[in-house]
Formats: structure tokens, C-alpha cells, sequence
């Protein structure tokens, strides 16, 4: 690895020739998927003229493969090769996306397409993200871990910016079509630029005979359910994401039914969300080396995330100032949360186990999304948008207790990697 002595110069990852490939391509990808995020009812909506509940259950369709295929997709990807696994995923996604303006421009297009588009690019999602894991440790040494998924953060936090904003504005100028051919080019951005990567990572060897494909996913939930730190860290953010997609089914009704603003300043808003973003992906290297990465997980979980408080105490008017710091310093900890757990689990987790502790770990925490959506849609419709608010933010809040441990509290840094025990899972890798 040559990440090492170059991560010192100015400019830290970006002297990295090989991730400069990875993060520009998946910076590329990630602006074309939150194109999409828009895009895709957009067309629903103006093309098809389909219902409300239609436009949600073609949302939800994207986020269900995490729930049925979330679990074996991160024991198939430590038997193979996560960049093909990568390059393939692109490929397919690229292909499932070019044929929706296709279609559209040929007045061919179904809702059963789009529905059918939406549940097989998810499944290409879910192992494109489990085997990019496995790829960014191969890539970087551990040291250097904190640094690139900053930087990789920060990127998708940046495109959670623009993308929605650049999708309006393509659909208002080309139709909602065109969005979603920008978003299929993006995926063919990527794969090359993963090709062109020098660095290759061959499938691990295997040990023997392959074991059932139950036992290698239950070795990689026990590892995270036994993992002192692991299994804390889950729960938290499970806690975490429970709140905050409770918040995004909240947050519109809100600003427009509570607060009274119109369109364009709900859009303002929304955007904090994404300079928070930027801003915690900007903080979280820096702050981890000042003051170790335990120290700063809990910097961010109980110095940043309970701002969020403030915003159920907007008001119209100079009362927006509590909404906009509470969101904005909610975001900047939510990303440094992302950025230290992730690094973390790349570089503590057993080589042959990493793609099955990120899948169980992404697992249980997206599988929190729909509950998380219903919840706050039954908050609001049964007390107020604004106590829903309050309920989800003393949630998120006080989930920070999670991480009050002697593994978190009484230590700088988090271990880089885990003590092997006498046992060991279905794989034959060292587990703990």
C-alpha cells in the first residue's frame, strides 16, 4: 500500500492516484443517484399520472432489497472479487436506468417498469455498497481509513446537495427522462474508473469446502450481536436511523402546514441537511486525530447530534435561526458518527468476515427505515408534526446512553483491530 507517507502531504488521499479514481467515479455515481431520487417519481407522477400511494410504494421498492437480500449479499461478496463485483453492479445499474427514457421517449413506459427498475437496481445497490467496503480496506491502510471515507462522506453528502436541485432542473428543461439517462451515464463513470484502478484485489482463497450460506450469514451476526464495540455501535446507529427517517416523513409537513413557508424556502432548508454533511465529513478526520476516535464517536454523538432539539422550537421569521442550527449540527454529527463507525468496522473486522459484518450491520439499521417512516407519519397525525418532532429528536438524543461504556469512554482510540479468541466461525476466520 502507498497511501501511507503520501497521506502526510497537503492534499492528504488526493497524491492517492487509485482513490482518486475510486472517489471521483463514485462522486460521479452518487450525483446521478440522488438525479434519480427525483427523477423517478417525477416521471411517475408526470408521465404516468400514477397515485400517491403508487409513488410510495415505488420508493419502497428501492430501499426492500436491503430486507430480503441484505444478509446473503455480504456472504457472497467475501468469496469474490468486490471490485468485478463492483464493475458488474455499475454495468447492470447503468442498463436498468438507460432503459427508463428509452422507453418513455418510445411511449412504451409502465409503471411496472419503473417498479421492476427501482427493485433491480436496490439489488445491485446492496452488493455494489457491501463489496465497496471490503474494496476501500484493500485499497487504503488502516491509517488512512479515517481520511478516505471522510472524503468519499463528504462527496455524497455534497451530492445529496446538488442532485435533487440539478434533477428539477434537467426534468423542467428535457423532461424527467433525461434525468434519469444522466443517472444511467454516471453509473458507466464509475465502472471505468474503477477499471482504470492499478490496484487489484483477487478473490480470497478458499479455505476447503464452502459452508452453507446460513452458517457464513449467522457468523457474521454473531460476530457484530458479540463485538463490545460492534454491537453498540448498531444499536445506536439503528436508534439513530429510526429517528431520522421518521424525521425526513415529518419534515416537509412541518415547514409547509406548521411553520406556514412556501416551496422555495422548504428547499433551503432541506439543503442544510446536506451542508451539515460536508461540514462533519470536512471536521471528522481532523477532530479524530486531535482527539482520538473514540473521543470524537462521542464528541458527535452527544456534542452535535442533541442540537437537533432546536428545531422543534422554530418559529416563521428570525425563529428559523434555531431550526437551521439544530438541523445543520445534526448533520455535522450524524456524519462524523458515519465516518468513525465506518472506518472502524473496514479496519477492525477479520479480512474474510468484513463483507458480512458491513451487510449485518447495514442490514439492521436500514431495516429500520419503513418503521422509522411510519412512525413519524403516526406522530404527527396523532399528536402534531411539531411533537412528532420532539419524540424523534429525544430519541435520536438519547440514544447517545448506547455508547456510555468502558469500551467507548475510558479509552482515546477505538482498537484497530479485533483479539482473536479460541473460536472460530463458519469460514475458519479468527472471530471474537
Amino acid at each position: 500500500m502507498t497511501d501511507g507517507p503520501r497521506s502526510r502531504r497537503p492534499g492528504g488521499l488526493l497524491w492517492h492516484r487509485d482513490f482518486r479514481l475510486l472517489w471521483g467515479g463514485e462522486t460521479v455515481s452518487w450525483l446521478g443517484n440522488y438525479m434519480a431520487i427525483v427523477a423517478m417519481p417525477l416521471l411517475a407522477v408526470t408521465v404516468l399520472h400514477v397515485s400517491s400511494f403508487a409513488v410510495g410504494v415505488l420508493v419502497a421498492a428501492g430501499y426492500l432489497p436491503w430486507l430480503v437480500i441484505g444478509l446473503p449479499a455480504g456472504a457472497w461478496v467475501d468469496q469474490l472479487s468486490p471490485r468485478r463485483v463492483m464493475v458488474a453492479c455499475d454495468v447492470i445499474s447503468a442498463a436498468l436506468y438507460a432503459s427508463v427514457p428509452v422507453s418513455a421517449w418510445a411511449g412504451g413506459l409502465t409503471l411496472g417498469q419503473l417498479m421492476t427498475v427501482a427493485l433491480l437496481a436496490g439489488t445491485a445497490t446492496v452488493f455494489f455498497s457491501t463489496a465497496y467496503q471490503v474494496y476501500l480496506r484493500a485499497l487504503l491502510s488502516p491509517a488512512a481509513l479515517v481520511e478516505g471515507n471522510a472524503k468519499l462522506q463528504g462527496s455524497e453528502a455534497a451530492a445529496e446537495l446538488a442532485g435533487p436541485s440539478l434533477a428539477g432542473l434537467v426534468a423542467q428543461a428535457a423532461g424527467a427522462a433525461a434525468a434519469l439517462a444522466a443517472n444511467a451515464a454516471s453509473f458507466l463513470v464509475s465502472a471505468a474508473c474503477l477499471l482504470a484502478i492499478r490496484r487489484s484485489v483477487p478473490r480470497p482463497p478458499s479455505p476447503g469446502p464452502r459452508p452453507a450460506l446460513r452458517r457464513t450469514i449467522a457468523a457474521g451476526l454473531r460476530f457484530v450481536a458479540r463485538d463490545p464495540y460492534l454491537a453498540r455501535m448498531t444499536l445506536y446507529t439503528m436508534v439513530g436511523n429510526l429517528a431520522l427517517i421518521g424525521f425526513v416523513a415529518v419534515q416537509v409537513v412541518f415547514l409547509v402546514r406548521t411553520l406556514g413557508l412556501p416551496s422555495a424556502a422548504v428547499g433551503l432548508l432541506v439543503a442544510v441537511q446536506g451542508v451539515g454533511g460536508v461540514a462533519g465529513a470536512m471536521v471528522a478526520r481532523r477532530l479524530s486525530e486531535r482527539i482520538g476516535t473514540a473521543r470524537c464517536l462521542l464528541l458527535a454523538a452527544w456534542g452535535a447530534v442533541p442540537f437537533c432539539l432546536l428545531a422543534p422550537l422554530a418559529s416563521r421569521g428570525p425563529g428559523l435561526v434555531l431550526y437551521v442550527i439544530g438541523i445543520f449540527m445534526t448533520a455535522v454529527g450524524v456524519v462524523t458518527v458515519n465516518v468513525i463507525v465506518g472506518s472502524f468496522r473496514q479496519a477492525y473486522s477479520p479480512p474474510g468476515m468484513l463483507g458480512r459484518v458491513s451487510a449485518s450491520m447495514r442490514f439492521l439499521v436500514m431495516g429500520t427505515s419503513p418503521l422509522g417512516a411510519l412512525l413519524g407519519g403516526a406522530l404527527a397525525a396523532v399528536i402534531s408534526p411539531r411533537g412528532a418532532l420532539w419524540v424523534l429528536f429525544a430519541m435520536i438524543s438519547a440514544a447517545g446512553l448506547l455508547l456510555l461504556s468502558r469500551s467507548f469512554t475510558r479509552t482515546r482510540d477505538l482498537p484497530a483491530a479485533a483479539a482473536p479468541v479460541a473460536d472460530r466461525d463458519s469460514c475458519g476466520v479468527v472471530s471474537t
